[in-house]
């Protein structure tokens, strides 16, 4: 996947968090597509929504973008999703991807 690629993916996708990593992206951020192994958007959700819960119950603050990409990755069911990271000058994010690479399902 490249950067244009990337890019039209987080433009699909109306979150908070997307429209940030894509601010980043189009400004130079680096970025890495994970595409060795792909995971059920629901083992993605159960292992993020876990990692949710405990930081409320901590009192943490969770940062942003991960209770409605908990949510959006609940929503795919079981679905094949890919992760990319994109390391901006700001900030970092994980996007969680469609398996054919066009959409952004969630970003934090």
């Amino acid at each position: 996947m490249n950067r244009d690629g990337l890019e039209a993916a987080l433009d699909r996708n109306d979150s908070t968090s997307a429209r940030a990593a894509l601010a980043e992206l189009q400004a130079g951020a680096d970025f890495e597509v994970f595409r060795i192994q792909s995971s059920s958007a629901r083992l993605l959700w159960a292992i993020w929504s876990h990692r949710h819960q405990n930081l409320l119950d901590d009192g943490a603050a969770p940062w942003p973008g991960l209770a409605e990409a908990v949510d959006r990755l609940h929503a795919e069911g079981t679905d094949r999703i890919y992760s990319a990271k994109i390391t901006g000058s700001r900030q970092q994010f994980i996007v969680f991807l469609t398996e054919d690479l066009t959409r952004c399902v969630a970003c934090m």
